[in-house]
C-alpha cells in the first residue's frame, strides 16, 4: 500500500528497474514490483499516462468486463459501468498512478537500449556500479539512451511501449497522389466530420468494424467497409456471459479444439452474412487467433450490414486519382477513406540488434520470461490474447516483478 512506513528505502537502490512506456502494462508492471521492495521508474516519452487511449476514438470501449480489466492493486470503479469506456480507462489510469506513488518521467523517449560493459574490478563501464543489476550473474544490467543525450543505467528493463504504437498504412499503388481524403483509423474521432458524405472503412478488424457502425449512427450518407479476409465474428456477451470469459477458459485448450467449439458457438448465435458479402471464415476462430487475428466483438456491426447500412466490398487494390481501385475491378469514389489497418509494435530501432525479435518484429519473449542472450530484459502488452489484454498484462506484471525479486534476492545473498 502506498505510504506503508514498513516498505523498503527504495531510494537506496543505485539502479532502479526501468519501465519503458505509461501504459497499462507498464504501470501495472511498476506497480508490482513497487509492492515487491523493487525502485522502478516509468519513462514515457508523451507527457503523461495512456497516451494511446487518449488518442483512440471517443465511442470506444473495452471489450473485455470491468471486474476483468483492473490492474494489480486497484479495482476499477463500479460507476464506470461493465463496458468501460475510453475516456474512464484514462481517469483510471491516472488514478492507478497516483495510487500507487509510481515515479514517472515524461516527455523522455528512450531510443535504444544496449547491455551494460563491465569495467575494471567488476564496475560497470558506465561507472553505474557493477553485477548483473538483475541478480543472476550472467549480465551487467542495461544503458538506456534517451533523448536529450541522456545515458540511463538499469538494473533491468521491462519494455511495454505498446500493442498500439507506430501505425501501419499500407503502401497501395497510387496512395501518394489519392485526390481524396485519406486517414488512419487513429486519426478519427467521431463521425461529426463525416455527416452526409461517403465513407470507405478498410479493414475489419474491431477497429473498423466499430468506426463503420459509429460512421451509421453518425448520419453518414454512405458507409462500405472493405473487406480483405473473412472475420470471426462474435457476440460480446450473450445472455450475461461475456466472451472474454470463454476465451479465459479455453485458452489453454488445443487450437483444433477451440476452432470446432468456435464454429459451433457462431452457428448458433451469430447469423450468416454471406448474402451480405461477409461470408463465414473458412480458417479456425483459435487459428487465426494464433496468427494474431482477433475476433470482431459485435458492437452493431451484424445489424448494420443486414440492414444495409454498412456494406462490405472488397479489398483495396489501389487508387487512381479520385477513384479507390477495389480487389474484384470495381472502382468507386468515396469522399473519405480511413484505413482501419492496424499498428506494428515498432521495436527494431529500440532492441531490434539484440536478436529479441521475431521475422514480424515481435518479441521472442513475454512476461517473466526474458531472452536467452538478454537477461533482465522483460516484455509486456504486445500481444492481444482472447482471454483480454488488460487481463494478461496484469498477470504479466505480477510475474515479472517477483522474477525481478527473486533475481535481486539471489543477487544479494
Amino acid at each position: 500500500m502506498p505510504g506503508d512506513p514498513t516498505a523498503p528505502d527504495m531510494t537506496t537502490q543505485p539502479r532502479p528497474v526501468y519501465v519503458i512506456g505509461a501504459g497499462p502494462g507498464g504501470l501495472a508492471a511498476a506497480a508490482a514490483l513497487r509492492a515487491r521492495g523493487v525502485r522502478a521508474v516509468v519513462v514515457e516519452k508523451s507527457d503523461g499516462v495512456g497516451a494511446s487511449w487518449r488518442r483512440h476514438y471517443d465511442r470506444l470501449r473495452l471489450h473485455t468486463t470491468r471486474r476483468l480489466s483492473a490492474l494489480p492493486g486497484l479495482p476499477m470503479p463500479r460507476r464506470f459501468g461493465r463496458w468501460v469506456s475510453r475516456d474512464d480507462v484514462v481517469r483510471y489510469l491516472e488514478k492507478y498512478a497516483e495510487f500507487h506513488e509510481l515515479e514517472l518521467v515524461t516527455g523522455v523517449e528512450v531510443t535504444r537500449i544496449e547491455p551494460a560493459t563491465s569495467g575494471p574490478e567488476g564496475e560497470s563501464g558506465n561507472g553505474a556500479g557493477g553485477g548483473n543489476g538483475d541478480g543472476d550473474g550472467d549480465g551487467d544490467g542495461w544503458i538506456l539512451h534517451a533523448s536529450g543525450g541522456r545515458e540511463l543505467a538499469a538494473a533491468a528493463v521491462v519494455i511495454a511501449t505498446g500493442y498500439n504504437h507506430t501505425l501501419a498504412l499500407p503502401d497501395w499503388p497510387g496512395r501518394d497522389t489519392y485526390e481524396g481524403r485519406l486517414l488512419h483509423a487513429r486519426e478519427y474521432r467521431n463521425p461529426q466530420p463525416y455527416a452526409g458524405q461517403d465513407v470507405l472503412v478498410v479493414g475489419v478488424g474491431n477497429t473498423g468494424a466499430e468506426i463503420a457502425v459509429d460512421l451509421v449512427e453518425g448520419g453518414a450518407a454512405r458507409v462500405r467497409l472493405a473487406v480483405r479476409t473473412a472475420p470471426h465474428i462474435m457476440r460480446r456477451s450473450t445472455a450475461g456471459w461475456p466472451a472474454q470469459r470463454s476465451g479465459i477458459l479455453v485458452r489453454r485448450l488445443p487450437a483444433r479444439l477451440v476452432d470446432r467449439l468456435g464454429a459451433l458457438v457462431a452457428k448458433a448465435s451469430v447469423p450468416d452474412l454471406s448474402a451480405y458479402g461477409l461470408p463465414r471464415p473458412t480458417t479456425g476462430l483459435y487459428s487465426r487467433v494464433k496468427q494474431g487475428s482477433i475476433p470482431v466483438q459485435d458492437v452493431g456491426l451484424i445489424d448494420a450490414v443486414r440492414g444495409g447500412t454498412v456494406e462490405p466490398v472488397a479489398a483495396v487494390e489501389a487508387f487512381d486519382g479520385a477513384e479507390v481501385v477495389l480487389a474484384d475491378g470495381s472502382r468507386i469514389t468515396p469522399d473519405a477513406v480511413i484505413a482501419a489497418t492496424g499498428y506494428r509494435r515498432a521495436l527494431e530501432g529500440l532492441v531490434g540488434h539484440l536478436g529479441v525479435l521475431d521475422e514480424r518484429g515481435r518479441p521472442r519473449t513475454h512476461g517473466a520470461r526474458t531472452p536467452e542472450q538478454a537477461p533482465g530484459l522483460y516484455f509486456t502488452g504486445f500481444s492481444n490474447p482472447i482471454s483480454g489484454m488488460f487481463r494478461e498484462m496484469a498477470l504479466d506484471a505480477e510475474k515479472i516483478a517477483k522474477a525481478v525479486a527473486r533475481r535481486a534476492a539471489k543477487g544479494a545473498a
